[in-house]
């Protein structure tokens, strides 16, 4: 499969989102291999060191584009209910999205899944309700340094979005979208910091705009029942597209190809906690508002989501 053309012009236009995840992802990297810390220095058991990533977090937040850095099987069922900007063309309203993930963990680096797929329901503020299926969006990542002693792990990967939805809920358009991203997470005991950055460059970029995107998420177990964390979700357009004369994007789970969109970027911060309800089983609530202005299509968003591993 070939890749977009458009990739080749990205590097120029990386804006400050890119620079910050990139040290966030130097900073891990180098804390990571930074040698054998002095002897006086507190180190973790090896039980700590065995079961860290059994302690981290699937990002409940922005569950389609922030992808997880480590290896491993699970189904995930995800509800999420947004409120829409009262400035968006829909005037306000609310968006109901019903999806399910999928991934599995070939080998203990390498890992295959099906990260979009659901139905949407759109109750705009005017108009009549609108339903539909989602699109389709599948791939595969791989650890490329999986660091146990360090409590550290560096994960690349690509996800294809496949236009098998239906207009009616702002699906199906184009030709397909690529998102190519670099995941990584550094644990400290109980306290882990996971990045995301990735490039979401479509086939048909008249069609389709072309975003960055960069997500951070810092979470702390208290407890078995109550895992809380902070995350931050940012999309900054690189390229818009040609479809609809709109000045904001979909962020994740829409690409409008807004042709007033190009240097606008979007950020969302929130909150929430998980609880593993069992060894497999766990439950994660969360909620996100936007914080930069026009808000567009999620002004603020609930998720809810079970995560069964096997």
């Amino acid at each position: 499969m070939k890749l977009p053309s458009s990739l080749h012009s990205l590097a120029k236009q990386l804006p400050l989102g890119t620079c910050l995840l990139m040290f966030v992802f130097t900073s891990l990297t180098q804390t990571a291999h930074a040698g054998t810390p002095a002897p006086s220095a507190k180190q973790p058991t090896l039980d700590q060191v065995a079961n860290w990533k059994d302690d981290t977090l699937n990002p409940v937040l922005d569950p389609i584009a922030f992808e997880d850095a480590i290896i491993r099987s699970e189904i995930r069922p995800v509800f999420g209910y947004q409120h829409m900007a009262k400035d968006f063309i829909t005037q306000g309203g609310d968006l109901e999205v019903y999806g399910i993930q999928l991934r599995w963990a070939v080998t203990e680096r390498f890992a295959l899944m099906l990260s979009k797929g659901g139905y949407n329901v759109v109750n705009p503020g005017v108009g009549p309700k609108l339903v539909g299926w989602g699109d389709l969006q599948f791939g595969m990542k791989y650890a490329l340094i999986d660091d146990l002693a360090n409590q550290f792990i560096l994960t690349g990967g690509v996800l294809l979005s496949v236009p098998t939805g239906e207009e009616a809920v702002f699906q199906g358009v184009g030709s397909g979208i690529w998102n190519i991203f670099l995941a990584s997470e550094k644990g400290f005991g109980k306290f882990h910091l996971l990045g995301n950055v990735g490039i979401m460059a479509p086939n048909d970029t008249s069609v389709n705009s072309t975003m960055l995107h960069y997500h951070l998420q810092a979470d702390y177990r208290l407890c078995r029942w109550f895992h809380p964390y902070i995350a931050g979700n940012g999309y900054t357009v690189l390229s818009a597209g040609k479809n609809l004369p709109i000045s904001t994007e979909g962020y994740d789970l829409v690409n409008f190809g807004s042709s007033g969109s190009e240097g606008s970027t979007q950020l969302t911060l929130g909150g929430g906690f998980r609880s593993h309800l069992t060894k497999r089983l766990d439950f994660g609530f969360g909620y996100e508002k936007a914080v930069i202005t026009p808000y567009g299509l999620l002004d603020d968003r609930y998720t809810v989501d079970f995560v069964f591993r096997f």
